[in-house]
């Protein structure tokens, strides 16, 4: 989740295994795979999330969620639909599970 030819740091890995275990009260079955130099986070088989290889945590947006996210700051991976997590909200863990929630919820719905 790098750029081409990236390649994992502690960093990434560091990071996907907190996040995870900060997203543990979303009453999900969570897990990350490494994939492109960092990590697909999952809820299930839904990936909502990722880690790019330079440890920075990204949530799955889409047309109603992405106006937050702007006006919070973030900014888009790449051409994807991922946009990082601002760090005011990374470090609030209410604020967090509720972003994630809604990044489950629009992954889910892509898929349909």
């Amino acid at each position: 989740m790098g750029d081409k030819g990236a390649k994992l740091t502690p960093a990434a890995t560091q990071e996907a295994d907190a996040l995870l275990a900060d997203l543990a009260p979303l009453n999900e079955p969570l897990h990350h795979r490494k994939m492109f130099g960092g990590y697909g986070i999952f809820a299930d088989d839904t990936m909502f999330g990722l880690v790019d290889s330079t440890g920075r945590p990204h949530l799955k947006v889409d047309e109603t969620t992405q106006p937050e996210y702007e006006a919070a700051g973030a900014t888009r991976h790449g051409r994807m639909p991922y946009w990082s997590i601002p760090s005011q909200v990374r470090a609030d863990e209410a604020a967090l599970i509720q972003w994630a929630r809604r990044a489950v919820s629009a992954a889910r719905r892509a898929r349909q």
